[in-house]
Formats: structure tokens, C-alpha cells, sequence
């Protein structure tokens, strides 16, 4: 007799466990290994979380790049600045399960990129569409934008 995957784990895992493997955990972990990869300037790492292409989004200052390729292109020239790091804001990003293989990942960031003595300062908010495939959870679509405060 076989299981599925997930039926079997849910039958043979605490409820911990379960949520340990949930999409929205997933995208965190995958978000966390693309943030990783980038500030290590990896970029067979950071291909290797994004979605096969041509499939893989990008929107970048409005403007839409389609393929992993496009992106990795893009980023390296940003990646031959002395500095470049991304940090997350963990405290504030939220993961939504839309579908058992796929979640949305919102969470605001700090860029620093630049000169080391006078890096820019960028404070992004990044959407990732991220989802299972049969090579592990990849994100599908990056969503920039710059962070505004809230109006009153």
C-alpha cells in the first residue's frame, strides 16, 4: 500500500512537523536561501531558487523581466558594486498560504548597494510568488517596490 507524501506524514508527524512543511514555512525557508545566495553574489545559488525559464517574473521598477535569466543578467551588474546586501525584516514579513503547493511571501527590506563608505539606501517591499515543483519550492514571480510610510 502506498501514501501520498503528504497524507503519510500527516498520518505519522506531530502537528509541529506538519507545520514545519507548510507553504508559507516553505516560502519562508526558500526566501531565506534566495536572500543567502544574493548576499554571497552566488548566482548558481540564486538561479537555483528561482522557477525554470521562461515562467520566472520579475518586476523591477515597473518594468517586467520574464526568466530566471533576465534577473540573474540584471542583478550581476548590480553585484559588481564593493557592496551589496540585502536584509530582510523578518519581524514584519508575512507568509500566506494560497494553495497547498503554493504561498505568497511579503516582507519589507533594506538594500544597501554602493561604495562601502557611502552605500545607497534602498527600503523595498518584496512579493514572492512561490511554489512546489518536482526539483523543490522555487519562487515563480518577484514583486519590488520602494517602501512608502503609510498614509494618514
Amino acid at each position: 500500500m502506498t501514501f501520498p507524501r503528504r497524507g503519510l506524514a500527516a498520518a505519522l508527524l506531530p502537528a509541529a512537523a506538519a507545520a514545519a512543511d507548510s507553504p508559507a514555512t516553505m516560502a519562508r525557508n526558500l526566501f531565506a536561501r534566495f536572500v543567502a545566495a544574493q548576499n554571497a553574489h552566488d548566482f548558481a545559488a540564486v538561479r537555483s531558487t528561482l522557477l525554470e525559464f521562461p515562467r520566472f517574473l520579475w518586476v523591477s521598477d515597473g518594468v517586467s523581466y520574464w526568466g530566471a535569466e533576465a534577473l540573474i543578467r540584471r542583478n550581476m551588474a548590480f553585484h559588481a558594486q564593493p557592496l551589496w546586501r540585502i536584509t530582510p525584516n523578518d519581524a514584519l514579513a508575512a507568509a500566506v498560504e494560497v494553495n497547498p503547493s503554493t504561498a505568497l511571501l511579503h516582507t519589507p527590506l533594506l538594500l544597501e548597494v554602493g561604495r562601502l563608505e557611502a552605500p545607497q539606501r534602498y527600503q523595498l517591499l518584496i512579493t514572492a510568488l512561490c511554489t512546489a515543483t518536482a526539483a523543490g519550492w522555487r519562487i515563480a514571480a518577484l514583486l519590488t517596490a520602494d517602501a512608502k510610510p503609510a498614509p494618514v
